[in-house]
């Protein structure tokens, strides 16, 4: 038993207590959640450290460290704990994110030996809804995508993600590790579209999902109908199969700065619970 403050790497006999520590707050630790549910804490299958930091013998905070560094619960104390864990392996994460608070606390202590960031965005609504907007008819032509469709989806795909996050997810390897996410994405059933003369027009996942919470990423109108309302009659169609066959509540995080998006999402039903924050390499 652990009698002091100390952090360490979790390992698979951790499990019920990193899930513990996870449940006390299932909407904000929804992705952190379905990757644990998924894979458990074995670093291979999880695609990355689970680090738990425990005070008197207890669990009380986690941080991911995968592709991402999230931090999960992470009180004061923790953070410190996580950013000196950081500091010793080095960087080898593509964005922190998570909870803002907790999160810019994280990146003011790491910014001198990891910076400068790409992007700093340090304040993204967490918004939420256990159900849809009564007044806004969800969009009868959008559908879930079919396995067989991948050419026609991934353009769309890789589209959204250059716009929102200002680099090709073809770069590096090639674009293997996002073609394989997205796949996984369509092959669940979790990969939504409209599709008008064999080009995708509206498209959103359900990217993270548990049976207590999921969210929603990926929202992309193509260009050349924007203004159409698409994104709202579209998120509503999502909305509507999130509800209903994946999660009763579900959850998205939108830059403060994209007013648009969020307005159409306070339309189709969704509230302000909350803030996230990305730090971006």
């Amino acid at each position: 038993m652990l009698t002091h403050t100390t952090t360490r790497v979790l390992e698979p006999g951790d499990l019920g207590a990193a899930l513990a520590v996870l449940d006390s707050e299932p909407v904000a630790n929804a992705f952190v959640t379905a990757r644990v549910q998924a894979a458990g804490l074995d670093p291979w299958r999880l695609g990355g450290e689970m680090w738990g930091w425990y005070d008197e013998g207890r669990l009380r905070s986690l941080c991911y460290s995968g592709a991402n560094l999230v931090p999960v619960c992470a009180t004061p104390e923790a953070v410190r704990a996580f950013a000196d864990r950081a500091r010793r392996t080095g960087r080898r994460c593509s964005s922190i994110v998570g909870p803002a608070e907790p999160t810019a606390e994280l990146w003011r202590l790491l910014e001198p030996s990891w910076g400068p960031a790409r992007d700093v965005r340090p304040h993204q609504p967490l918004m939420v809804t256990e159900r849809p907007a009564a007044d806004v008819e969800p969009d009868p032509l959008v559908r879930r995508v079919r396995k067989d469709e991948m050419d026609l989806i991934m353009p769309a795909c890789v589209a959204m993600f250059t716009e929102e996050v200002g680099v090709s997810p073809m770069a590096g390897d090639g674009g293997l590790l996002y073609q394989a996410r997205v796949a996984e994405l369509v092959s669940s059933g979790r990969s939504f579209a409209r599709v008008e003369d064999g080009k995708v027009v509206f498209k959103a996942e359900i990217g993270a999902a548990t049976p207590k919470a999921c969210q929603i990423q990926g929202v992309w109108v193509a260009p050349e109908h924007r203004g159409r309302g698409l994104s709202e009659t579209g998120m509503a169609a999502v909305l509507r199969y999130a509800l209903a066959d994946v999660a009763p509540v579900v959850s998205l995080y939108v830059n403060d700065y994209n007013k648009p998006a969020r307005a159409a999402y306070h339309r189709v039903g969704f509230r302000e619970t909350g803030a996230f924050m990305s730090v971006l390499f």
